[in-house]
């Protein structure tokens, strides 16, 4: 095969389509290592507390937004249905993170053993840590958004 040649898939003759779960892979080691350095900042200038708080917050982050390879499974399976499991998944996620909050909260490890700003500042740097990533990851990848005919003449 050249350098040139898209894989195709032996029953349709189409490009194979990527999984998405690299990007995803990719984009949650991005997440990680810049949580633990988050982490050793926090550690460094306010203690324990805040790298307690990281720490948590990069595992809310890769937990909760690493629950979305589902949905890559659903668009494989049957893409008419992948859009409504996107937006169920997003649904859950934001359930998800905010239920994590919620017991965080109600257990008193905010007030004692984590740092609350931290813990907030991981989630929402890792959150778009894990959107700029996803995104440039995508882009390089050139993963199709769908699927054209095998013949010009086809549907």
């Amino acid at each position: 095969m050249m350098t040139t040649e898209v894989p195709r898939t032996p029953r349709t003759g189409q490009p194979a389509r990527d999984s998405g779960a690299s990007v995803l892979v990719g984009a949650a080691a991005v997440v990680l290592v810049l949580g633990l350095l988050l982490s050793l900042v926090g550690a460094f200038a306010q203690g324990s507390a805040a790298a307690g708080g990281a720490l948590v917050g990069t595992a809310l982050v890769l937990v909760v937004l690493g629950s979305s390879l589902g949905v890559n499974a659903v668009a494989r399976v049957m893409p008419t249905a992948a859009l409504m499991f996107a937006l169920l998944t997003y649904t859950l996620q934001v359930v998800l993170m905010g239920l994590a909050f919620a017991v965080l909260s109600a257990s008193g490890l905010l007030e004692e053993t984590l740092d609350r700003a931290w813990l907030a500042g991981a989630v929402i740097g890792g959150t778009l840590i894990w959107l700029i990533s996803q995104i440039l990851l995508v882009t390089r990848r050139r993963i199709p958004v769908y699927d054209l005919p095998a013949k010009a003449g086809e549907r």
